[in-house]
């Protein structure tokens, strides 16, 4: 697939809101509880990027991924801790929370790549890393002032912490000669997703109108921009994905403001402005400072 430069931005607006859709689809699920939300939506994930990878990548994609290595099932354990921590924390607390929390995921990465592959950090980085860090912890800190259990927002950190892990792994063995295929490591987290969170799942208890619902999430939420997003990367330069996917955060919040009346607190207003503000800076800087 060719794109010009303005139909891959458009692609990667619509990529955001498909991922932006998580939180107000869960909101109205009738009877499946956390760990089979993350069952269902990682099995469905599965299914159709079993399918959708043939399509996308050629019939000998399966008999590639044999020889994937060692780093594209590291990198399929981070997919699956991010796909199983995400769904929990949204069952858990409010989509604003996850979503904010989420986007530190870019600045952790920066960090860990700087401990343990001696990356440098700009300075306008550390800056970032500082006002984020800060908007987190006002975040945090104003909640539990409120007498708001924590739980979901801790496990929701887990999130960009895996994330950074994931993005990390995959930088070093470009730096040794090793490009890992992201896709079918989506592939391979659904898969460990799925199977770690079966036992916890049982009983189900899932409507078909659940089922239906995380069907979507399945294809809709996950195996369709999984792919898209390539796409879109081969096109677009990184701080334009990165700043671009921040518009996911800000559609997640409308979407379970409008689509199940989950008004954001004061605090995640702060919080997610400083956290999104620094990003967004960080971001334009780099840019222009490549221009």
């Amino acid at each position: 697939m060719k794109l010009s430069h303005n139909r891959a931005v458009l692609l990667m607006v619509g990529v955001t809101l498909m991922w932006s859709i998580a939180g107000v689809v869960t909101r109205h699920l009738e009877h499946a509880q956390k760990f089979e939300v993350t069952f269902w939506r990682s099995f469905f994930t599965m299914l159709c990027l079993l399918v959708l990878l043939p399509l996308f990548k050629g019939r000998g994609v399966f008999r590639r991924m044999r020889h994937g290595g060692a780093v594209m099932w590291l990198s399929g354990l981070c997919w699956s801790g991010m796909m199983t921590f995400f769904m929990v924390a949204l069952m858990l607390t409010t989509v604003a929370n996850v979503l904010v929390t989420m986007a530190l995921t870019p600045l952790l990465t920066a960090l860990a790549a700087r401990i343990f592959i001696g990356h440098r950090i700009p300075l306008r980085t550390w800056l970032a890393i500082v006002v984020a860090g800060a908007g987190i912890a006002y975040m945090y800190a104003s909640q539990l002032g409120q007498g708001v259990s924590l739980a979901g927002t801790l496990v929701a950190l887990c999130v960009p912490v895996a994330g950074a892990a994931n993005w990390t792994i995959t930088q070093h063995a470009h730096a040794q000669g090793h490009d890992v295929d992201l896709v079918p490591a989506v592939l391979i987290g659904a898969a460990l997703s799925a199977l770690v969170t079966l036992p916890l799942a049982w009983p189900f208890q899932a409507s078909i109108h659940d089922l239906w619902l995380l069907s979507g999430l399945g294809l809709v939420q996950l195996a369709i921009p999984c792919v898209l997003v390539v796409v879109c990367a081969r096109v677009l330069k990184a701080p334009e994905v990165a700043l671009l996917g921040l518009l996911e955060v800000i559609f997640g919040i409308l979407l379970a403001w409008v689509g199940a009346g989950e008004v954001p607190g004061h605090d995640v207003f702060v919080g997610g402005a400083l956290v999104i503000g620094a990003l967004v800076a960080n971001e334009l800087v780099a840019w222009r400072g490549r221009a």
